[in-house]
Parts: structure tokens; C-alpha cells; sequence
């Protein structure tokens, strides 16, 4: 991408630009999996209206924490059958779980995922200035 990064402590800040980021609510299968590099994709019913260029990673019950972040490379946006056969391969999930997911949904959300960060120490929500793990998603201000 030739973009410039600066590494401050756990934040990463894009040089000449806003950063725009968000904090998901996954699975802590799921999580793992993206922390891993096996889950390439990170898939939602709903897409945030604003570009992003980051996600903190927010491992639910029982860990309840944020244990990484990553990257976001591009978004894949159509039919759940479309999303799921452009992404199917790097999907970290099978097809029953997917067709689960989108069950009546006419349209799927695919986060195309990049460089991943994995926090030695995972982090409380509140040392980013939430009190509650959003259902869906949260914009997060790195400034």
C-alpha cells in the first residue's frame, strides 16, 4: 500500500491522514483464528459507514477482552452467496456457520483482512475508554 506507519506504544497512527478504526465483538474461535492469519475475512450483516482502515479485535465471553488488532485491507459487499465464494478460502469458518450468519440477509459484509497485531497483554475496554462491548460495532478515537 506504500503507506507511512509510526508505531506509538500499541496504537499505530497513519502519517497525513485520518485513521478511522473500529472495535468488533468476535468469537473467541474467532478471534483466535484471525490472530492466527488462518481467518482472512471478517464477515458482518452490518458495515460501518465510514471508511476503516483498522479493527481492535474484542474477544467475548470468557475472555472479554481486546487481544489484538488488524488491518483492513478492502471490504467485500454483496450477496451472501457472492461474499462467500470470492472468500470462501480464507474464510476461517465453514459454509453451514456462514449460512447461519446470514440467514435472511440480502446483503454480506466482508472485511478483507491484513497486517495482524497480537497484544502480549490483553486490553481492558476500558484503557480505550468504553464501558461496554458493543453488539455490533464501536468507532474508536485513537487521538
Amino acid at each position: 500500500m506504500g503507506q507511512n506507519w509510526r508505531a506509538e506504544s500499541h496504537e499505530k497512527q497513519y502519517i497525513g491522514a485520518i485513521m478511522k478504526s473500529i472495535l468488533l465483538s468476535i468469537k473467541p474461535d474467532y478471534a483466535k483464528s484471525i490472530l492466527s492469519g488462518i481467518k482472512k475475512f471478517e464477515y458482518r450483516r452490518i458495515r460501518s459507514k465510514e471508511k476503516i482502515n483498522r479493527i481492535f479485535i474484542y474477544a467475548t465471553a470468557p475472555i472479554q477482552k481486546i487481544v489484538g488488532e488488524v488491518t483492513v485491507e478492502d471490504v467485500v459487499s454483496d450477496t451472501p452467496t457472492n461474499v462467500w465464494n470470492k472468500t470462501k478460502v480464507s474464510s476461517g469458518m465453514d459454509l453451514e456457520s456462514f449460512q447461519k450468519y446470514f440467514t435472511d440477509a440480502e446483503v454480506a459484509h466482508a472485511y478483507a483482512l491484513g497486517e495482524v497485531i497480537k497484544y502480549n497483554i490483553p486490553k481492558d475496554l476500558h484503557e480505550f475508554h468504553i464501558t461496554k462491548a458493543p453488539q455490533s460495532f464501536i468507532y474508536i478515537d485513537l487521538e
